[in-house]
């Protein structure tokens, strides 16, 4: 499995992108920085994207990738995710006022995005060979993390999180989890606002990880440090011992 980092900060600068990965070419996870870093040829090759929740900064190039793709006659591009999030996305974003509604767009008959709802814990296919099933996570809004079994062993995608139960107790399941997408947005000083807003802090972050029995040695990569902080946050996960982490950045690919 390749897995490319398209976007990895909770925030936006020039030197910053919102989250959006891509696994193996073909899935999405999450949309914060699709079309600002992947040519159009990458674009259309694209056959999922999972979505963890409404908020613009994990959706943002939905808006733009539907227009590019229509323009290159795409298949449908499959957006997946919780009914909650899919609600939002047509009533608040794809409704004909924000940004077109690609649903419709050219034709019924040939939508440029076809939404697939996922029931909470249920396992789907999404594509051959791809199985997905989202796990309710702890956020202002209703957000899921994703577990992504693939061909050569599963990853997980924690989406936006603040401390939580269900995901770990899911993971501790999975036989063969080769990796964690794992979420660390403010430093400890800022709890009350990681707390306000639903993110964790390093000091939260290792609390968490100690609910999987196998926390210790799983690779878990850190995204969504909030760019007005990133150098203290990864001072302070610098200093968690024990666990097998690594802050992602800009374009990197790991095999996994």
């Amino acid at each position: 499995m390749e897995l490319r980092v398209l976007g990895c900060h909770g925030g936006e600068t020039p030197r910053h992108k919102t989250s959006a990965f891509l696994l193996d070419g073909r899935i999405a996870i999450d949309a914060g920085a699709l079309t600002g870093t992947l040519e159009l040829d990458e674009q259309a090759r694209i056959e999922v994207c999972l979505v963890s929740h409404a908020h613009l900064d994990h959706i943002r190039d939905l808006a733009t990738i539907a227009d590019n793709r229509c323009q290159l006659g795409c298949a449908p591009l499959r957006v997946v995710g919780t009914a909650e999030t899919l609600r939002a996305l047509r009533a608040h974003f794809f409704n004909g006022l924000v940004w077109p509604d690609f649903s419709l767009i050219p034709s019924g008959e040939q939508p440029t995005i076809e939404y697939v709802e996922l029931a909470p814990e249920n396992l789907a296919t999404v594509i051959p060979g791809y199985d997905v099933m989202p796990v309710l996570v702890s956020h202002t809004i209703e957000s899921a993390g994703f577990v992504v079994r693939c061909p050569g062993g599963t990853i997980a995608y924690s989406g936006d999180t603040g401390p939580t139960d269900r995901l770990w107790q899911v993971l501790a399941a999975e036989p063969n989890l080769r990796a964690l997408l794992m979420e660390v947005s403010f430093p400890d000083r800022e709890h009350e606002l990681a707390v306000a807003s639903g993110h964790h802090t390093p000091k939260t972050l290792a609390v968490d990880l100690a609910k999987l029995p196998r926390g210790m040695d799983l690779p878990t990569l850190l995204y969504h440090i909030k760019p007005a902080f990133q150098a203290e946050v990864e001072r302070e996960c610098a200093r968690m011992r024990g666990l097998s982490l690594e802050v992602v950045a800009l374009e990197d690919c790991f095999v996994v």
